[in-house]
């Protein structure tokens, strides 16, 4: 019994399960929580995002960067009628919190996880803080999986009744590795991921091969990562900054000659939208800081709203 939808008659949303396994192309966007309590700017940029995504992710700890719960941050968006795929990384609990947090999860009504490692705690903004990893993300598959089969890791049985997550990770088709990259993602498979997020994608024949030579064999959602970038600093910055990012100089220098850099940026997104329309199942929007350029980029795409249900 859902506590939430009991308590406070906040609605249960599974628009992006119902549009994935139907096989719709897919929007998501993502926002990040607050370094504080006030949620106010969260929300109102994942307001913007209402009926053009059919779920918007919310981070969890990213770069190791200290920020409010993700959990409680996908609650607050899911009590504005906003669907959250709320990120759950491996780095910050052990088995026994990441089970809690995810039993949690489903008796306050988030239907979505998308199951992490966590990016290293040295990177981030307390790199004294002691890294976790019990598990990594495809062991977090795994007991998601159990959590939704009734039992817990051990095998015990959950008896107050079992999770109903949807489940989906990472991926990275710009991985150096390609033998790697199609071991883990097969793993994830086997695990439990129900669909796949990717990271920034700056090499779109590398993400077509992956799509036709890898995930075509398993017929998963792929959301191709598309990020907006601000200006040429700002994608020599990633470039330097970002592990597996490669942003082509071609781009840099369509950034550096543009009168208005930031516009010349949503165009760029909005072909790689195009670009991906035709690739994969769906597209994942990363405009950091400026979520509300999201809509924009998708009308310039010719994405338009879309079909979202409240579950009964």
């Amino acid at each position: 019994m859902n506590v939430m939808q009991d308590t406070q008659n906040t609605p249960v949303l599974n628009s992006f399960r119902r549009a994935a396994q139907a096989g719709e192309f897919l929007v998501t966007a993502e926002v990040a929580p607050p370094k504080g309590v006030n949620v106010n700017h969260m929300v109102s940029m994942a307001a913007t995002l209402k009926g053009r995504v059919h779920a918007v992710n919310v981070t969890d700890g990213s770069r190791a960067v200290l920020r409010m719960s993700s959990l409680v941050a996908s609650v607050i968006l899911l009590q504005k009628g906003i669907e959250p795929i709320c990120q759950v990384a491996c780095r910050d609990r052990n088995r026994i919190g990441l089970q809690a947090d995810l039993m949690g999860a489903h008796a306050l009504g988030i239907g979505n996880i998308l199951a992490l490692t966590g990016d290293p705690v040295k990177v981030g903004d307390h790199p004294n803080a002691k890294a976790v990893f019990d598990v990594e993300s495809v062991r977090l598959l795994q007991l998601i999986r159990k959590l939704n089969q009734g039992v817990d890791y051990n095998e015990k049985p959950l008896t107050d009744g079992a999770t109903d997550l949807f489940a989906g990770a990472a991926v990275d088709p710009q991985c150096t590795s390609w033998s790697g990259l199609q071991k883990r993602f097969e793993r994830k498979i086997e695990a439990g991921a129900q669909f796949f997020q990717s990271q920034m994608i700056t090499d779109f024949e590398r993400l077509e091969k992956f799509m036709d030579t890898v995930a075509v064999h398993y017929q998963k959602p792929i959301l191709a990562g598309i990020f907006l970038l601000k200006s040429a600093k700002n994608a020599q910055f990633i470039n330097r900054c970002v592990p597996g990012v490669n942003i082509p100089q071609q781009t840099i220098d369509r950034l550096a000659k543009a009168k208005d850099p930031l516009e010349e940026g949503m165009k760029i997104a909005a072909e790689q939208v195009q670009i991906a329309r035709q690739l994969c199942q769906g597209v994942h929007m990363m405009a950091v800081k400026r979520e509300d350029l999201i809509v924009p980029i998708l009308d310039l795409a010719g994405v338009r709203s879309v079909n979202q249900m409240v579950a009964k």
